[in-house]
């Protein structure tokens, strides 16, 4: 199993995700950072209601996520093959700069911080598939939630401890997300929009985890 497919790299993520998100909403306008389903609805929503510019306040951070998946790709395809550094380290490298810069934003440049964290989230997404060899996804629940439930009922009907291991390491990720978007929201009354930078501690962190 590669370092990182870990539970302890994965739950470090997961946590970062759910403030990630709680600091967006809480700080930056009330966007979630990850969590693009609603801005898609928000946004689909203003723009039937002719409320453009406000449409645009939540298409943006969703075309921001599009982009950073499509960066995180070409990254991994450019650079998956050189020994000097893992692509995984540049990816996070480059995330933790940027969510650097987000804490130093003003809320005049919410919108900009906004997609920034957006397109951060996406290349965590995209470079981070899997826990112990199970697909899923560290900056959101929906998911996990499905997948974990899928394999807890497997268990209940087959007594197959594997579906059972499975499920807790779906459910583990998800309470250490909620744990982490609930420190997010609180973290965020007390530090304000510096609290991002917690999550850029934490790349920094999982990057030399990833040193061999």
């Amino acid at each position: 199993m590669q370092t990182s497919e870990s539970f302890r790299l994965s739950a470090l993520l997961s946590f970062s995700g759910g403030l990630q998100d709680a600091y967006s909403y809480n700080m930056r306008d009330k966007v979630f950072a990850n969590a693009q389903t609603g801005n898609v609805v928000l946004m689909s929503q203003n723009f039937m209601q002719g409320n453009v510019m406000q449409g645009f306040h939540y298409m943006c951070p969703l075309l921001s996520f599009a982009l950073g998946i499509f960066v995180a790709e070409r990254i991994e395809n450019k650079y998956k093959n050189i020994e000097t550094i893992h692509w995984r380290q540049i990816i996070l490298m480059i995330e933790m700069i940027f969510l650097i810069i987000v804490g130093f934003l003003p809320n005049q440049f919410n919108m900009i911080a906004n997609m920034i964290v957006s397109f951060s989230c996406a290349m965590q997404v995209q470079t981070f598939k899997k826990v112990h060899g199970y697909g899923y996804a560290s900056t959101m629940c929906i998911g996990n939630i499905r997948s974990g439930t899928e394999s807890l009922s497997q268990y209940l009907r087959d007594k197959d401890k594997t579906s059972l291991y499975k499920a807790l390491h779906f459910f583990g990720i998800i309470l250490i997300f909620a744990i982490g978007a609930g420190l997010g929201g609180v973290l965020s009354g007390l530090l304000g929009l510096r609290t991002i930078w917690i999550s850029a501690g934490i790349m920094l962190f999982v990057a030399i985890m990833m040193i061999k």
